[in-house]
């Protein structure tokens, strides 16, 4: 079972889908979901992806994320619906 979320990308609007159990296990989420939200996409940017689980990204610093991890000079995020994201729409 899936959600559609409707979804604005480069100006075309397209719809995402995401499972409800990967938004439900997505319990920590400081931004209340604005990754999905179709006016502000707030998300950060990929800079590398392993094994469609590790993804490194270019963190925001715009607030405290709870998926958030250092690891050296860079950062690692473990959110699922982030994940489910990019593995699926490449954002």
């Amino acid at each position: 079972m899936s959600s559609i979320l409707p979804c604005n990308r480069t100006s075309k609007k397209f719809e995402m889908e995401i499972d409800k159990k990967i938004i439900s296990v997505t319990r920590n989420c400081p931004e209340n979901f604005d990754c999905l939200n179709s006016d502000r996409h707030v998300y950060c940017k990929v800079e590398n992806c392993i094994n469609q689980n590790v993804l490194f990204v270019k963190y925001t610093g715009k607030s405290f994320c709870n998926y958030k991890m250092s690891f050296g000079n860079s950062s690692l995020c473990t959110c699922p619906t982030r994940k489910e994201i990019f593995n699926k729409y490449k954002l």
